[in-house]
């Protein structure tokens, strides 16, 4: 197989060149796939022995362009309603493409990433301005642990760091000695709308299952179960997690009660903010009162993949003070000890590539106000959406989007509001977003979910579609014939 040196500048441009005109073509793609197979078919299509000759560049990218990508769902298509994973910028795409042939790897500073690592410093510096936590003033920027802040892969990734530095609060030294006392590490998250990366972590991190679930109305922390629990379980908890938008409905907690009501019962308790979602808040003035207190929190989540239509995948952990990741920092004559060598502050990455240039590509090309005007459209086509399903008598909509999720249900034609069926109408949804699925037309996501508005009956767990209005790309047609589907699906599911 030849390496780029080996072939001619005029041939690898070409095959580039192709390979890049696909990658476009699949972007600007409407429909959501090309092809669906089962998934036996797709294993005994692709899961192949490796073969012992050469197969050759040429014929490899053609099976890859003809077999698979017919295949792959295209998140950037209008009718693909479920995410806002696009990654679909111009900007952002750009600042990847060059990232992937420039090699750099952030891991230590100087040989390896010499001006790559100083774009990551910017990029986190102004995630924390946006969501208010204070910068030093570049000049006072010295380290690394100066910065107050890592990109991780996911939001995954950068929780379980947060719940690292809670573990390390509580028990100073836990990352030497080992966990001891894990009585005093439980986790406090809402019922039924936590993450689970959250319970991941503290598996991870040797904690155990120790998550306390506090009782929410509207999709928040009821306040008072929140208050009674920290007071009950006073010695127990090491953090509690609040949700700037939580996974399913995307509401944003009540940032400020939940932190005066946690540091009331312990100041000594973790207060760390999962703001995957909601940080697309912190673009708008008409949002940004939503984020209100979480500037006081000691972590904040934020996932740029999510909801600045970046490529995959690139996340951040910010922190209120810089100098705590010291508390979890790694030493190794592998990493270099300098000053500005990420790989000393990066648990569980080792060899880290230049994400973070997507997003500094898509940021400075936008600036503030185009950033604005892009979450400002998202709101609009949300607040369509979610009148087309109110005007609708047989969808009821089981949310007040904060931002740009809307959770609904089909209700069968018999449905009684005083006496609702809802193993009935749960069977139905499911079978919706199965055909949904296996025909590969329409994308709306599914999940559990408690009914905490009481539209249902409160206390059951439904099982809805969920709408986003992150992709640019939908149009009130989109919608409105997104909406038929679902109908048409809904009474052969009900005849079914």
């Amino acid at each position: 197989m030849p390496l780029l040196h080996e072939v001619s500048r005029s041939k690898t441009l070409a095959l580039l060149g192709r390979l890049l005109a696909v990658g476009v073509d699949f972007k600007l793609d409407d429909q959501v796939t090309r092809r669906r197979l089962a998934p036996s078919e797709m294993r005994d299509l692709l899961v192949t022995d490796l073969p012992d000759e050469s197969t050759g560049v040429d014929e490899v990218v053609r099976e890859l362009v003809d077999t698979v990508l017919p295949a792959c769902n295209n998140e950037a298509s209008p009718r693909f309603l479920g995410f806002g994973h696009t990654g679909a910028d111009l900007a952002a795409l750009a600042g990847g493409l060059l990232a992937l042939f420039a090699q750099q790897n952030l891991i230590n500073q100087s040989f390896a990433a010499p001006s790559a690592t100083f774009t990551e410093i910017a990029v986190i510096r102004w995630l924390r301005q946006l969501i208010g936590y204070a910068n030093r003033p570049v000049s006072d920027v010295t380290t690394v642990w100066d910065v107050g802040g890592v990109a991780t892969y996911g939001g995954t990734g950068s929780n379980t760091t947060a719940m690292m530095l809670a573990r390390e609060n509580i028990a100073p030294g836990t990352l030497h000695q080992g966990v001891g006392d894990v009585a005093r590490m439980h986790i406090v998250v809402p019922s039924g709308i936590g993450h689970y990366s959250v319970k991941s972590a503290l598996q991870w991190l040797g904690c155990g299952d120790r998550i306390i679930e506090v009782p929410t109305r509207g999709y928040r922390f009821d306040l008072r179960a929140l208050e009674q629990t920290l007071r009950e379980r006073r010695d127990e908890i090491m953090a509690v997690v609040a949700y700037a938008g939580d996974s399913r409905t995307h509401t944003v907690e009540n940032l400020c009660a939940v932190h005066d009501v946690t540091r009331a019962a312990d100041p000594r308790i973790w207060l760390h903010a999962d703001a995957c979602w909601g940080l697309m808040c912190a673009f708008l003035p008409e949002l940004a009162p939503r984020l209100a207190g979480i500037e006081a929190y000691d972590s904040v989540t934020v996932d740029p993949h999510k909801v600045m239509d970046i490529p995959y995948a690139m996340s951040a952990l910010l922190v209120r003070e810089p100098a705590v990741l010291r508390s979890i920092s790694s030493y190794s004559d592998l990493i270099m000890q300098e000053d500005f060598a990420f790989g000393q502050v990066t648990p569980f990455i080792g060899t880290k590539e230049w994400s973070s240039a997507k997003l500094w590509t898509m940021m400075r090309a936008h600036g503030r106000r185009g950033l604005a005007d892009t979450m400002r459209h998202r709101l609009v086509v949300t607040r369509t959406f979610a009148g087309m399903v109110d005007d609708h008598p047989r969808l009821l909509r089981l949310n007040d989007p904060d931002m740009t999720a809307v959770a609904f249900l089909y209700l069968p034609v018999d449905h009684d509001p005083g006496h609702p069926d809802v193993d009935r109408i749960n069977a139905i949804s499911k079978r919706i977003h199965a055909r949904i699925l296996e025909e590969g037309r329409w994308h709306f996501h599914q999940f559990s979910l408690p009914d905490d508005t009481g539209r249902i009956r409160r206390g059951a767990t439904l099982h809805p579609l969920r709408f986003m209005g992150n992709n640019q790309r939908i149009t009130e047609s989109h919608m409105r014939d997104a909406l038929a589907y679902v109908m048409g699906l809904g009474r052969a599911s009900e005849q079914g």
